[in-house]
């Protein structure tokens, strides 16, 4: 692909956090506000490719802007080119090694690079990759967590009923409560509340051990769950593939796969039926264009993991396009959120890939 000539002129780096409309509790954790890492990535020819990147706990973001400080400051005067650019940052890094923050740091630059191209070229992320879909399946992810108790069933219900409002048909629930009987009927809650034809995906964020994912599935096997994802530990790509062989239900899994390579690995040791790629691991654009190639070549569907506003234009030149995660917890301080309709998300139609930030928004839920 040839790209627009651009050259870097800098970088800059900021940290917000936004309170959740809902707190996430999953069998890891519970989260009542989101930490973000905004990149902005300014070039010579005036053109500003933004990329913002999800830090999980709130010691990270003082860590990934730090990095990304760094990371900025070897690369001003380079022509802007994402493949260079991560070789830089790789380069410099190499003694410690281009994982975790640090990944997660070089992806979001490479995010923001492939905005700016596309954006100087004045098409939309999608159709700057060769993509014509004008919209993706998605499912609401904002809530069904694991702080609901037995004695809490009619707030489960309303609160499915409520993610189900904005135009979806699918959501998703949290499992990896102690007592499985307490997770089946939490599903049993949901499903007898929702429309027959919506879907319901679940969720253990690796809390089981292969015996236990087992038991526990095929517990679940006559209740209707689309997928159940990370039953166990995500790098037990033996103990998964026995789940998966094991189970009716198709297992989902890769949100933490770090890169294309350990996606090789994963589909090779057929690790999942499904796989889900996020966007600041897999390797930002540019890993995911590779992930994608993989599953292509497995045809293996693949959905997404959170960064709805830039996944919804990959899944647009996915081949095996599956299911877009929809999280709004970015809306707080970007000025379009996506557009959900009867079950879809639309593929943003402006250069780039959509992402402006909103500057007041940005300095309310300021950390630095």
């Amino acid at each position: 692909m040839k790209h627009p000539q651009l050259t870097v002129r800098g970088v800059r780096a900021r940290t917000v956090s936004v309170p959740m409309r809902r707190p996430l509790g999953t069998s890891a954790t519970m989260m009542t506000a989101a930490p973000f890492l905004l990149v902005d990535l300014y070039t010579e020819e005036g053109i500003t490719g933004r990329a913002h990147t999800f830090c999980y706990l709130d010691i990270a973001a003082p860590m990934m802007r730090r990095v990304l400080e760094a990371a900025g400051e070897l690369i001003v005067g380079v022509p802007l080119d994402p493949e260079r650019i991560r070789r830089v940052c790789q380069d410099h890094f190499a003694l410690l090694g281009a994982h975790g923050v640090v990944a997660m740091v070089i992806s979001a630059l490479d995010v923001a690079c492939w905005d700016a191209l596309s954006r100087a070229a004045k098409l939309p992320l999608a159709r700057y990759l060769g993509g014509a879909t004008e919209t993706v399946p998605s499912y609401n992810s904002n809530g069904l967590s694991l702080r609901r108790s037995d004695g809490d069933l009619g707030q489960i219900t309303e609160e499915a009923n409520e993610l189900l409002e904005p135009g979806f048909n699918a959501l998703k629930i949290r499992l990896g409560r102690e007592n499985p009987r307490e997770d089946l009927t939490a599903v049993r809650a949901v499903r007898s509340t929702i429309p027959s034809e919506s879907l319901l995906m679940s969720d253990y964020n690796q809390a089981l051990s292969v015996e236990e994912a087992i038991e526990r599935g095929r517990g679940l096997e006559e209740e209707g769950l689309y997928w159940i994802e990370e039953p166990v530990a995500h790098d037990d790509f033996a103990g998964s593939s026995e789940v998966t062989q094991a189970l009716g239900t198709p297992i989902q899994a890769g949100e933490n796969f770090w890169g294309p390579n350990v996606l090789a690995t994963a589909i090779a040791m057929t690790a999942m039926d499904y796989v889900m790629v996020d966007l600041m691991r897999i390797g930002g654009v540019s890993g995911w264009l590779r992930a994608a190639a993989l599953a292509d070549k497995a045809r293996i569907p693949m959905s997404s993991h959170l960064y709805p506003e830039v996944s919804t234009h990959l899944l647009g030149v996915t081949p095996t396009a599956h299911w877009l995660e929809y999280v709004d917890w970015a809306e707080a301080f970007i000025t379009a959120p996506i557009l959900i309709s009867h079950g879809n998300a639309k593929v943003p139609e402006g250069p780039g890939t959509g992402v402006f930030w909103d500057e007041d928004a940005v300095a309310h839920y300021a950390t630095d």
